[in-house]
């Protein structure tokens, strides 16, 4: 199938690419997006945590990281975990990750990450008006088990009210009164009064329905393989029997987009992190606040009357499997914090997998392809893609339009490696 020459073609059906559709058919642009699965199908975008996160204005590498992760490394059960494997890409990205993990990269990219988040949520609340995705503006709970964690948590509490993000610390009592529904074993937490959740599966479904409505195109179940290029410019998109072109591309395939890329001389260091999740549809309790477990690294938010926890970080290319170990590790977590709930609740409950792609600085790839001035990429947002989701969308549509975004985006450059 040939589109018309002056058409936006977005390869990837995930939250960057269905935001990115849609800015840009506000806009006033024609637009087709490619997704490489069945219509409706799953992607790293419909079992998340759900969450927009102003008080993620840390990028994944940071001090400490390395220490974390190499502890981690022997515990199967663990948080976080690099399959070892003979990989120059990999190799590489480790190397950048440990560059980039200093206090330095932090005070570079705190502002930038809590401006990107601020304005995401302003555009959530837009578009939460014209449709119910579940969102809530309640704030999230850092929940601390342990004096340490709390004082950690604390620290970054303040380094958050330095620029400008609300953020209170809380004992038990203060935590418990704050979201009573819920039982809660902890030492304390820090609460973030701008963050807000939502369900991720239902925001999606809004977005495609958003992106027909105002004439859009989207193909399911297309693998796209080749990029065809001429003097510099991308012509087309091919795979499948299948060939798309336009004027315009965007390339938001996630933990895919590296290995495309390749064809256009770009050497993308991203790396696939996988996510679990699990959903219980009749939790014993009903928290209002989503909240994260600090020393477990497990995110937990309501989602209607279901109640869904979600963590790890698995990196190990592009495979979908379900490790047990993983998935043990996050329900053992619960009853730590949640002691009305126990593993038994967790029985017959199905896992889901998703692949995040994690840059190595933590910072997302948001620009032109050198070379390539029509090949905008957009991935690279880790653990915050659907945080990220619309204002990434806007930035793209200004990218298309060769409007001024509203603040600077160069660190996010897609050719800054």
């Amino acid at each position: 199938m040939t589109q018309g020459k002056q058409r936006v073609i977005v390869l990837g059906g995930g939250v960057i690419g269905l935001c990115s559709a849609y800015y840009a058919l506000k806009r006033g642009l024609a637009v087709t997006v490619i997704e490489r699965e069945a219509a409706g199908g799953d992607n790293c975008s419909m079992g998340n945590a759900g969450m927009i996160v102003p008080s993620h204005f840390i990028p994944l590498a940071a001090p400490g990281m390395i220490a974390k992760g190499l502890r981690w490394m022997f515990n199967a059960e663990s948080p976080f975990y690099i399959r070892p494997r003979l990989d120059p890409a990999l190799v590489r990205w480790a190397w950048l990750f440990y560059r980039h993990s200093t206090e330095r990269h932090v005070a570079e990219s705190r502002e930038l990450l809590r401006d990107l988040n601020l304005e995401s949520r302003r555009l959530f609340t837009e578009l939460a008006e014209g449709d119910d995705f579940g969102f809530a503006k309640r704030g999230m709970l850092m929940l601390c088990k342990t004096a340490k964690g709390l004082d950690e948590e604390a620290a970054v509490g303040a380094a958050a009210r330095e620029i400008g993000i609300q953020a209170e610390v809380l004992n038990a009592a203060a935590t418990a009164k704050l979201d009573p529904s819920i039982t809660m074993d902890v030492t304390g937490s820090v609460h973030f009064p701008q963050d807000c959740h939502l369900d991720p599966a239902r925001f999606m479904a809004a977005m495609r329905r958003r992106v027909l409505e105002l004439g859009g195109e989207i193909h399911s179940g297309v693998v796209i393989d080749t990029i065809e290029s001429r003097d510099g410019k991308v012509t087309a998109l091919s795979g499948g029997g299948q060939r798309f072109e336009g004027s315009q591309f965007v390339l938001a395939c996630g933990s895919w987009s590296a290995e495309l890329l390749r064809q256009t001389g770009l050497k993308l260091p991203l790396q696939a992190g996988k996510g679990y999740s699990l959903t219980l549809p009749n939790p014993p309790e009903l928290p209002q606040h989503c909240s994260i477990f600090v020393e477990a690294k497990v995110a937990i938010t309501p989602m209607g009357s279901g109640l869904r926890f979600a963590g790890t970080m698995e990196v190990g290319g592009l495979n979908l499997d379900i490790d047990p170990a993983r998935v043990r590790g996050i329900v053992k977590s619960v009853n730590g914090y949640f002691p009305k709930f126990s593993e038994r609740d967790f029985e017959g409950v199905k896992p889901w997998a998703g692949l995040r792609p994690v840059s190595p600085d933590g910072l997302p790839y948001l620009g032109p392809v050198p070379r390539f001035p029509n090949l905008i990429a957009a991935t690279g947002h880790a653990m915050m893609g659907l945080s990220l989701g619309p204002v990434s969308g806007r930035l793209v549509a200004d990218m298309l339009t060769h409007e001024k975004p509203f603040r600077p985006v160069e660190q996010m450059a897609a050719g800054r490696f």
